[in-house]
């Protein structure tokens, strides 16, 4: 089939690259987010599929908006067979959704009607699912609500943040994509209505959802942190500054704490929460590198009865 792949983050290389390996398939253009400032000079940069489609000598299009009239004309020019879509950014609209021949197919990364949405992984994690996947379905107007073609599963393990578990999935989830696109080329796939039961929503976590109360369980902190890393990283503060929190560990032995109250040992700086302490384990001091969270410590010479938070 001739494709048109749309995807903007670094995410969806492998769905791209798989795609572009294909022997059944061409990738004839990408859709990608404009170019966008980063860095301290702010400059432009493209978007990693735009990079990766230039160096494949793949057409890139960058509308800001998919309804552009220019854009849709443009994709009628090519007449995609198929557009498959990770991680665009955009919402489609009915004009560009109705031009390919089998329409637009997303793989999400959730087992749907689970956690449709922005932030399917991060929710996944901050919820403390065992198990999650990907699903390639039939773009609809609704929010991720189309017919489901195919899963693949993935357990969630104790340990995982959101980065963990996003590279994996968009590893399976490659495959996936690439296998939906065989089964609709030869006929051998149909999309299947997504059930009435267990939908669930993924809204953007903000910076604002991402501050720690350390007056919640500490397994429930654990998850936040484990949610928000990488991105948009979870928070706290101590003496008026912001201080990131990049992973805690469980500290059950330690109950005598209060909710945001620090403890220094040797190798060690524990946090109060609303059962037992964590470990402070990775930190980011406001315009300072991550560090041991003993050593952040060490630095700052806690005194006791300090606390995190307000």
């Amino acid at each position: 089939m001739r494709l048109v792949f749309a995807g903007t983050p670094e995410v969806a290389l492998p769905a791209l690259d798989a795609l572009i390996a294909s022997d059944r398939h061409e990738v004839v253009a990408v859709v990608t987010r404009p170019d966008a400032p980063a860095g301290r000079g702010r400059r432009l940069v493209a978007s990693p599929v735009a990079e990766r489609a230039a160096e494949a000598g793949i057409e890139v299009l960058k509308p800001a908006r998919p309804r552009e009239p220019e854009f849709l004309e443009r994709l009628r020019e090519i007449a995609p067979d198929c557009c498959p879509v990770v991680a665009y950014g955009a919402l489609l609209p009915k004009a560009a959704l109705e031009i390919p021949v089998h329409g637009w197919v997303n793989l999400h990364f959730s087992l749907l009607p689970a956690w449709r949405g922005a932030a399917p992984v991060q929710h996944a994690v901050l919820a403390g699912d065992e198990v999650t996947g990907a699903s390639t379905f039939l773009i609809e107007e609704g929010l991720d609500s189309g017919p489901v073609y195919g899963v693949v599963t993935e357990d969630v393990r104790p340990t995982d943040t959101s980065g963990d578990l996003l590279t994996r999935l968009a590893l399976a989830g490659a495959g996936l994509l690439a296998a939906t696109m065989d089964g609709i080329e030869d006929g051998t796939l149909r999309a299947e209505p997504q059930p009435a039961e267990g939908v669930s929503l993924a809204p953007k976590i903000n910076v604002e959802d991402a501050e720690i109360d350390w007056a919640a369980p500490a397994l429930r902190v654990d998850r936040l942190v484990r949610a928000c890393t990488p991105a948009p990283g979870a928070w706290t503060t101590f003496r008026g500054e912001r201080l990131k929190v990049n992973a805690v560990a469980p500290a059950t032995d330690r109950t005598d704490l209060a909710p945001g109250e620090l403890a220094v040992t040797k190798k060690d700086v524990y946090v109060g929460t609303g059962s037992h302490a964590v470990r402070l384990s990775w930190v980011r001091p406001q315009g300072k590198r991550p560090m041991a969270g003993a050593d952040w410590a060490r630095g700052v010479r806690i005194a006791q009865g300090e606390r995190l938070g307000g």
